[in-house]
């Protein structure tokens, strides 16, 4: 019978869950917080009636919600790990990339800081040992910032804030776990007086020692996963089985922090699954990660409610004192952080700007959750601890916890709402009112042709008509009122919308797979970069996100550095790939923004602005043929490959599509069915296989095709094309600098650089040379050379180049040619040379 009322209570508490979320929708208050005020009523009402003379027919169940086996360990070792690892599963972590400066100092340095601030706060208030206050601040300082992420969608607000916010949640539960072992075991020991130094000087091995765990396992499941890629449940079983392993295995056998090393692993299958896991199973497997933690993060907040009215038994008026001091040193040391160091890094461009409003919103939203509570639970529950520290920290803890659910949890949208950050700014307001008055127009359209065609009630059709046109009306004189909107405002809001709509493009052909998951996150974060670059510096940040899609980043410089100087070509040939499938994707993707220009922008915006995107449209479009030339100049044949690799999934998708609406109409079979979709399947793992990109072969190809190397023979040819160093150069990047000593010759593999010297610019292109002459004179370089276009040059030392003009006549006649043009002889060098 026992365990029948256990189960009925479980499952009680499931369907408490099913409710909360409407309930905080209707009551527009956080779901964390609902569902605290729900566990804290289900614990004190078991109380009441164990306690109450009353009735004794509800004992059993009262008994059994307190005899939940709720105790720390439940917590850390069984649900916190699957909340970490589900969090790091759905960050966009390129884009996280982009502000990792704020994120860690939102996160890691808030962390320290608010540690510190209770902890000597606590220490100067009351008789505590300094390692036990210190320990109250590592507990405290935890935030869950769910409900202000959540509210700040609703209001649209900036996405790189809410993006930031995540990222301090993942990073902040982290550091704050790690620093609460560290002071956990001094109050163990008995150590009352930590050196701090000492203290923090641990902190960097407990980090390192959980990152290599997380990624070392990670690495392994992946490896496993790849022997099976049919088998998705299989690999999500693994993939379950990854965040118990790392936590387990840091905490007991390594000695590290097992919540990093869960977040370690899970960034590392972040950002390796989408090219080593099938998409279908890599979007499941995400799906129902989010599930699996939305049960967990309930139960985790629920369960440790129900702890909320024992842990309070015994509250004195001292612990209220000491719950304010906590309240005030945590929300100070939060807002050092927020109207301190953030504008400090924003001056230094390490960092978006973060507006006063939103700075107030994010003080005032660091509400605390379940990770608190169970920290708290933990030192209760350790019986190294002495009792009286056990009782203040669990006492100050859950009050505190309160104080940001209950105070904080339920004024935070009122607090928005006054900072008028719930409100659309008069230009939004405008836009939405002729948005509204163009889909009004097209809709009343369509309803009458609907009503002729199913030959409905005129009476009825009339006076909806009637009811309709009013409100129509209304709208339309609403959009006259605001149509002195500057064109400046509308060329930001129609590039908002169309990179939006590119978004929706990318995630299309993500769902029926005609571009890889790898390269679809990477379009997501370009569109992303368009959004956020339009919102806030208009058509240029618009453009400067747009020349970004196409530049070569630092990972190409690195991947460049290793192929040069230690050989290693493997990340220049992926990041090569990538770049060659990426900009055949975006330009098959901007070929259809065309018509949503025509069809939705000239409409709200007006034919000015809609050609004005079109001509953007139009330079990002040329940018992108001009980088694809560039490289099917040095890859000859690779581009081909991948574009028949795009029509070949492409065709199956049709194909797939053709059997399921056949299957759909009854036309064949499921055994039919299921037996072309497991073929479809087989040919689809073919088909996603990209090609590999052979850096060698390509090399001796682009030799072959310039006009400087066509008369040297293969014997001389292979081993230059060894010799030469392969550099990247974004437009506007300095490839020679005047006055500089000469060293080496460069040669354009493709691209366009422009010289300037004396004042007078010239330009050269694919198969030119240039930086010979000063290297024959042995005079300094009087010549400052930049690239015009995203460009790939080849760099030969001097030792090198004099040998080779010994055995190429086209080399000589080049520099005597350039040579010329400056009015230099340098025939007599060319002799020696000879």
């Amino acid at each position: 019978m026992e365990i029948v009322i256990i189960v009925a209570v479980i499952a009680s508490l499931f369907f408490v869950i099913g409710i909360a979320e409407p309930l905080a929708a209707r009551l527009r208050l956080p779901y964390s917080v609902i569902i605290a005020l729900l566990g804290i009523l289900i614990g004190s009402a078991a109380i009441f009636f164990l306690q109450t003379t009353l009735t004794d027919a509800l004992n059993p169940l009262a008994e059994a919600i307190l005899n939940l086996p709720i105790r720390a360990n439940v917590f850390l070792y069984i649900f916190l790990p699957l909340l970490l690892f589900q969090v790091t599963l759905g960050m966009n972590l390129r884009r996280m990339l982009d502000d990792w400066v704020p994120i860690l100092v939102m996160a890691v340095v808030a962390v320290v800081v608010a540690t510190l601030s209770v902890g000597y706060a606590l220490s100067y208030t009351s008789s505590l040992p300094l390692a036990a206050c210190l320990l109250v601040g590592a507990i405290v300082s935890t935030t869950d910032p769910s409900a202000v992420v959540s509210i700040f969608r609703s209001l649209s607000a900036p996405q790189r804030l809410a993006r930031i916010i995540e990222g301090e949640s993942l990073l902040n539960d982290a550091a704050a776990i790690a620093l609460f072992g560290l002071f956990v075991s001094y109050v163990m020991l008995g150590v009352p007086d930590p050196k701090l130094g000492e203290a923090l000087g641990r902190f960097p091995m407990l980090i390192a020692g959980g990152v290599m765990t997380g990624w070392i396992l990670s690495q392994i499941g992946l490896r496993i996963m790849g022997l099976f890629p049919r088998y998705e449940q299989a690999q999500m079983s693994i993939s379950v089985a990854l965040p118990y392993l790392a936590y387990i295995i840091a905490e007991q056998l390594v000695g590290a922090s097992g919540v990093i090393a869960v977040v370690a692993a899970g960034l590392t299958l972040n950002l390796a699954g989408p090219r080593r896991i099938e998409p279908t199973t890599w979007t499941n497997m995400r799906e129902t990660w989010d599930l699996v933690a939305h049960w967990a993060g309930a139960l985790i907040f629920i369960l440790a409610a129900l702890l909320i009215p024992r842990l309070l038994e015994g509250t004195t008026v001292t612990d209220f004192l000491l719950i304010g001091v906590v309240v005030l040193a945590a929300i100070l040391a939060r807002a050092v952080i927020l109207f301190g160091l953030l504008p400090v890094l924003t001056l230094l461009r390490l960092s978006p700007v973060v507006e006063r409003p939103y700075r107030v919103a994010i003080l005032w939203g660091g509400l605390r959750g379940a990770v608190t509570l169970a920290l708290a639970l933990a030192v209760t529950e350790n019986a190294l601890v002495p009792v009286e520290i056990k009782r203040v920290v669990g006492i100050l803890a859950t009050g505190f916890t309160l104080f940001t659910l209950i105070v904080q949890g339920t004024t935070l949208r009122s607090v928005i709402g006054r900072l008028g950050l719930d409100k659309l700014s008069p230009l939004d307001q405008a836009l939405a009112n002729q948005v509204i008055a163009v889909s009004l127009q097209t809709v009343r359209e369509d309803v009458a042709k609907s009503s002729d065609n199913y030959k409905l009630n005129h009476e009825i059709v009339r006076a909806e008509a009637k009811r309709f046109g009013e409100r129509l009306d209304e709208v339309v004189r609403s959009a006259e009122a605001g149509a002195n909107i500057l064109d400046r405002d509308r060329i930001t809001l129609g590039l908002i919308a169309l990179a939006g709509f590119e978004r929706e493009q990318v995630l299309i052909r993500l769902r029926d797979r005609s571009i890889s998951a790898r390269i679809g996150e990477a379009a997501l974060s370009q569109t992303d970069h368009l959004i956020e670059g339009a919102r806030t510096h208009g058509r240029t940040g618009y453009q400067r996100a747009a020349r970004r899609a196409v530049s070569y980043g630092r990972a190409f410089r690195i991947a460049s550095f290793l192929h040069n100087r230690a050989h290693f070509s493997a990340p220049l040939a992926l990041l090569t790939a990538d770049r060659f499938e990426r900009l055949i994707s975006e330009r098959m993707i901007l070929r259809d923004l065309d018509t949503f220009i025509d069809a939705r922008i000239r409409r709200i915006h007006g034919r000015r602005v809609a050609d004005l995107l079109r001509e953007l449209l139009g330079r990002r479009v040329e940018n992108i043929e001009t980088a694809l030339f560039g490289l099917r100049l040095q890859y000859p044949g690779y581009a081909e490959e991948l574009e028949r690799r795009l029509i070949r999934r492409t065709a199956l998708r049709m194909e797939e599509r053709e059997y399921n609406i056949m299957h759909e109409d009854g036309l064949i079979s499921e055994e039919v069915f299921i037996s072309l979709i497991q073929d479809i399947s087989a040919r689809r793992l073919q088909a996603e296989e990209r090609p590999m990109l052979d850096l060698q072969v390509q090399r001796a190809d682009i030799l072959r095709r310039m006009r400087l190397f066509e008369d040297l023979d293969d014997a001389v040819r292979k081993p230059l094309g060894r010799s030469l160093r392969t550099r990247y150069f974004d437009p506007g990047d300095k490839i020679m600098r005047k006055e500089s000593h000469a060293r080496s010759v460069f040669f354009i593999a493709s691209g366009a650089v422009e010289l300037e010297t004396a004042g007078q610019i010239s330009r050269l292109g694919r198969g030119d040379m240039f930086g010979e002459l000063a290297l024959l004179t042995g005079k300094p370089r009087r010549t400052d050379v930049r690239a015009i276009t995203p460009s790939t040059i080849l760099e030969l030392d001097e030792k090198r180049f004099r040998k080779l003009m010994r055995r190429s006549p086209a080399i000589r006649e080049a520099a005597k040619i350039a040579a010329a043009k400056r009015g230099v002889s340098i025939d007599a060098l060319l002799e020696e040379t000879s």
